[in-house]
């Protein structure tokens, strides 16, 4: 575990989901009103509760616990983790307030995906009573310091239930995952769009990056991981690569084979098709992110799969 100071005020939390480093992390909002964004999975909290030590911060001094997504990677851990948080209320999309006081769908949709390792990702997820959480709807604003207003934006693409949340002092936005993951390696930076079942619309998530550009933002503070200042080339390789990826993916599916035959075929495709781009760039053939590529590549394909399924039963307009 370990704490990246980013600056006077903001602080991120490497959270090591999956046991891995710079995968998931909590940002810590040090205002008046103590504020973190994103728990990751309950495994996790052990990580985040530590950080907060070394930040010399107590959990019951938080007044907020801000999700973008209910997805478990960021999500899950919340019920858990507010426990130690009796001052606390969880921030969450309209669209994620129900599952988040009734998880069984969210607990039954991962164990349909991982099976027997449901427990080791993602055990306990438990439930958060009504009264701890609070939504925000599009446009709407908290004050959490003298200074300091968070907006948030309903940003969907990724998820129907996603918000992003912009912080006036850095003009920065939290984006979970909306426009996509930052995979530092070294000095250099890579991004990808994150396409991930079962609510991913290419559309939906043009719309809100370009929402994005429109806010002339000075910064992103990403889910999957870490804050980047090149917000012009960051949104605009997601971009690209969400275009690149879908006509991909177009090319090798077919409605004549199964959905599990279609998803490896695809990951294959991205796979090949990104880890091609760092090779390019200088990273070495056998660095150990390839591992995290392909299966963030895996996750993608299962959303792009899941999305032309749709379209043909006729579920999208786009």
């Amino acid at each position: 575990m370990s704490i990246y100071r980013i600056d006077s005020r903001i602080s991120l939390v490497d959270l090591m989901d999956l046991s891995l480093k710079e995968r998931t992390g909590s940002y810590i909002l040090n205002e008046e009103a103590l504020t973190i964004i994103e728990t990751s999975a309950s495994p996790s909290i052990p990580h985040l509760k530590k950080g907060l030590s070394k930040l010399n911060i107590n959990p019951e001094d938080i007044q907020y616990i801000i999700l973008t997504h209910i997805h478990l990677d960021h999500a899950g851990g919340a019920g858990l983790f507010l426990k130690e948080c009796p001052n606390a209320e969880i921030i969450v999309h309209p669209k994620g307030k129900r599952h988040l006081i009734d998880p069984s769908r969210l607990i039954s949709g991962a164990k349909a995906v991982y099976g027997e390792k449901f427990d080791e990702l993602f055990h306990p997820i438990i439930p958060i009573p009504e009264d701890r959480i609070l939504v925000m709807g599009q446009g709407e604003s908290l004050s959490i310091g003298d200074t300091c207003t968070l907006t948030f934006y309903h940003t969907p693409g990724h998820a129907n239930h996603h918000l992003s949340i912009h912080d006036s002092v850095s003009n920065g936005m939290f984006t979970g995952d909306t426009c996509g993951i930052q995979y530092t390696i070294g000095s250099k930076r890579f991004y990808f769009p994150s396409t991930s079942p079962n609510q991913f619309d290419p559309k939906q998530m043009k719309e809100s990056i370009r929402m994005y550009r429109n806010l002339h933002l000075d910064r992103l503070y990403f889910g999957h991981y870490g804050v980047t200042e090149e917000v012009s080339f960051a949104l605009s390789e997601v971009d690209k690569w969400l275009d690149l990826f879908m006509k991909k993916s177009e090319e090798m599916y077919s409605s004549h084979v199964t959905m599990k035959e279609n998803v490896s075929t695809i990951t294959s495709a991205l796979f090949d098709l990104t880890k091609h781009e760092l090779v390019q760039k200088g990273i070495d053939p056998l660095n150990p992110v390839f591992s995290l590529l392909e299966l963030d590549m895996n996750v993608s394909a299962m959303g792009i799969v899941d999305y032309f399924i749709k379209l043909q039963k006729g579920d999208h307009t786009s």
